[in-house]
Formats: C-alpha cells, structure tokens, sequence
C-alpha cells in the first residue's frame, strides 16, 4: 500500500550490491509511476527514469527545455513507488559544476538511486541525434568531480555519460571514458556506441560498470541481453520503450474511436479494470482503511 516499503538508502544499497555481483542489472524506463510498479511486478531488476520521457511527458522535446525541480519531481513520484533502485537521467547536471553537486543532493533527497551526468554542452540533445556537441575533458571532468563531492551518502551512484563518440570517434571515447572513472565516476554510459565489439572495448578499457542504452530508432544495433552480458556490460536500459509502445497504442485506440464511434472492439487490448486494481492495491487500502475505521467506541 502507498509506496515502497524500502528506504532510499537501503535501496542505494541494493543496486552497489547489483553492480557488484555477476548478473546484467536489467533497468526499463518507466514514463509513469504506476509503470515502475509494472516494472518491479514483471521481474526487473531497477527503473530508469529518461529525460527524453520526462520531456516528452510535459510535451516537450528532449533539447534541455526541463529544469532539475521537473526532473527531480517526476523521477521521485516514480523511485517512491517502487522497491526497486531508480536511476535518473540528469543531463548535463542543470548547470555548472556547482549546480551538478546540488542535482545530486536534489537527486539523493527525492529517493533516487543514482544519476548520470553527461558530457554534452547545455543545453544538450538527444545522444542519438546529429549535431550534437560536447564539452572539452576537462569541463567533463569537473561536472564528475562536482557531483561525487556533492553526494552525502556515499551508495548513491554517479555515472559518467560521454557523447564524445559521435563527435571525435572511438578511440577519443575510451579515453575519455577512463579519465572520467580517474574523476570518481562509478559507471560509465557510453552513448550511440556501434555494436557489440565497441561496448566489449569500453568494458574492458575501465575498471567501473558500463551500460548500453538499447533505445529504439537510434544509431545503435537492439542488442539482447545475454549478449550485452557476454559483451562485459552490467547495465541495460530501454529507456523509452514503454512511452513509445503506450503511445503507439494510444494512436491506434484513437483511431478506433475516431472511425467507430466506439471503443467495443478495443476491449482485448486494454488492460483490464481487475488487474490496475491489483497493480494500485485496492484491496490493501481496503485494509487499512477497514482496520482503522471499522470500530467502535466503548461508552
């Protein structure tokens, strides 16, 4: 009932656990509380909170448009209702080095797991789009510094995301990679990498975990898995799967609608009244609200 019944530091402590251990940590994206509750029904192993989602939420393209109080708050409504570890997308950190330390804490208040922190200039784009631009290593480097000084409980995880491959090539991204772990990053996000070769490289080039993104549509092949795992990556995110696979549905519903004039033969498609009742725990607010109301005063 109501939200997770683990604290965000224990959670914390779960997902080090996770990265420290031998399986690949599976992270979906959630675009909705409610869908990281699906998440965690479905046997995932963490949610991912996506700025792309989180703009696309509010209407917006992913151009940098949302502020840290936007992303903080949805990230948070999202983390508290699930047991499992979130981890949020926080763009270029909001700002200068000074402001990437106060998205951290902002981060670590609202119940977040960990964070990355990338290397574009703001304001960014999306990692799959051209024309992007990245800041020099050194920028890169103090925004890292900045929110590993920044954090106050040392289980919340920093990522470092680099979109230097896109811009400079391999090679200048492996580089980067290491000096950004040299920095006290604790996992590396290499964006728009090429293929399976490529993330093989990068998890051997640094001593830190590494995530793929297997975002769809993107410059990037949809690798399974079991071969991101054989590749020595230890996260994986789909990070605007659901978003897309719900609003493809949405379009098609309307369209239903638009042209029958009834949502009859939708019926099969939906997700039944019985089950949201189960994922939103009806019957355990039921409960307690039977356990605290249903009596009697003694006179």
């Amino acid at each position: 009932m109501l939200y997770s019944t683990l604290t965000p530091a224990e959670k914390r402590r779960r997902f080090r656990e996770a990265l420290a251990g031998g399986e690949l940590v599976r992270m979906p994206g959630a675009f909705n509380p409610l869908s990281a509750r699906l998440i965690e029904r479905k046997g995932f192993d963490g949610v991912y909170v996506s700025g792309a989602v989180v703009a696309a939420d509010l209407g917006l393209p992913d151009i940098g448009l949302t502020t840290l109080t936007e992303v903080a708050t949805r990230a948070g409504q999202i983390a508290r209702m699930t047991d499992l570890p979130t981890l949020v997308d926080a763009d270029t950190g909001f700002g200068e080095p000074m402001n990437v330390a106060r998205t951290v804490q902002t981060m670590e208040d609202a119940g977040l797991a960990g964070l990355h922190v990338e290397d574009q200039v703001n304001p960014k784009r999306c990692g799959h789009l051209d024309g992007k631009q990245v800041v020099d290593l050194d920028t890169a480097v103090k925004r890292v510094k900045a929110a590993v000084e920044g954090r106050r409980d040392p289980d919340f995880v920093v990522m470092a995301r680099t979109d230097v491959r896109a811009v400079d090539g391999f090679d200048v991204a492996v580089d980067r990679a290491r000096r950004l772990v040299d920095a006290g990053a604790d996992a590396i996000f290499p964006e728009a990498l090429t293929g399976l070769a490529e993330f093989e490289a990068v998890a051997s080039a640094v001593d830190v975990p590494v995530l793929a993104n297997m975002t769809e549509f993107g410059k990037g092949e949809l690798h399974t898995a079991r071969q991101l795992q054989d590749a020595g990556v230890k996260i994986v995110i789909w990070p605007v799967t659901l978003l897309r696979l719900a609003m493809g549905e949405a379009g098609r519903g309307l369209d239903e609608i638009a042209e029958e004039g009834t949502q009859a033969r939708l019926l099969d498609r939906m997700q039944h009244r019985a089950d949201l009742y189960d994922l939103v725990d009806y019957e355990g607010y039921s409960a307690f609200d039977g356990g605290v109301f249903d009596f009697t005063v003694e006179r």
